[in-house]
């Protein structure tokens, strides 16, 4: 078992389990030292503000009365289950794919553990340019929006897509 491990992508889910931990922790130190909606600035446009996200990302579903805590953590399983299904299958050789599926997983495991101690999710961290206001966020939101853009890059600079990408074109020609 620990060759396969070795040469497969769940040599990523110590990645995982650090950045789970470091969400964790810091969800804590938040519920812990602010109360609701209290905020303590870091910079002028920084601050730590204890909020509670009953939706998924940007409060979506927020106040659809208590079902999409079910269905958001429904998603977070399935998801869950197939980024290690997926780092299992893949090589260790596809190190950026692992990474960003480690990611994602980190962030799909934090938020979920929030909605089924909590019934929402812990976020934390606000800013505030003056001119736009970003919704408040957590360290499991920054791995899942990591892991997605790493995606995302490799979609587009990657040998293999490149490689799809003439393939079609020839295709394309010779229609």
């Amino acid at each position: 078992m620990t060759e396969r491990v070795e040469r497969s992508g769940l040599r990523w889910l110590w990645l995982s389990a650090i950045m789970f931990i470091i969400d964790q922790v810091t969800k804590y130190w938040t519920v812990k030292s602010l109360d609701l909606h209290e905020s303590y600035q870091i910079l002028s446009f920084f601050n730590f503000t204890y909020a509670r996200n009953y939706g998924a990302a940007f409060s979506f579903l927020g106040d659809a009365g208590g079902w999409q805590k079910y269905l958001f953590t429904a998603i977070a399983f399935a998801v869950s289950a197939y980024l290690i299904y997926s780092l299992k299958r893949n090589s260790q050789a596809q190190r950026w794919t692992n990474i960003a599926f480690a990611l994602i997983l980190a962030g799909a495991l934090g938020n979920v553990t929030d909605r089924l101690m909590f019934g929402y999710v812990v976020d934390f961290l606000d800013f505030d340019l003056g001119f736009y206001r970003w919704p408040t966020f957590n360290v499991a939101d920054i791995a899942i929006f990591i892991g997605a853009a790493m995606i995302i890059l490799e979609s587009f600079f990657s040998p293999e897509s490149k490689n799809k990408a003439q393939v079609k074109g020839e295709q394309n020609e010779q229609s």
